[in-house]
């Protein structure tokens, strides 16, 4: 699967998703955790339902492909 078929907002969806995890994880007894876990709770439900995986032969591998292309995207971004 090429990179490219993934549409930005789901790619974009996963990089919020990311962030929140990570703000979570950080400081999971800040008075933002409420907050965090509603917004990953939120973005799960986004990205499980979005109208894209109908589309796809191969969820699971889509799924994973989406993961590592936020996560490089987000690391391009860093640097």
């Amino acid at each position: 699967m090429d990179s490219t078929d993934l549409p930005d907002d789901l790619v974009q969806m996963q990089r919020a998703w990311n962030a929140a995890y990570e703000a979570l994880a950080a400081s999971p007894s800040c008075d933002t955790s409420t907050a965090l876990r509603r917004r990953l709770l939120r973005l799960s439900v986004r990205l499980w339902w979005q109208p894209y995986w109908k589309s796809v032969p191969s969820v699971p591998a889509a799924r994973a492909e989406l993961r590592q292309l936020a996560r490089a995207r987000g690391a391009a971004r860093a640097v």
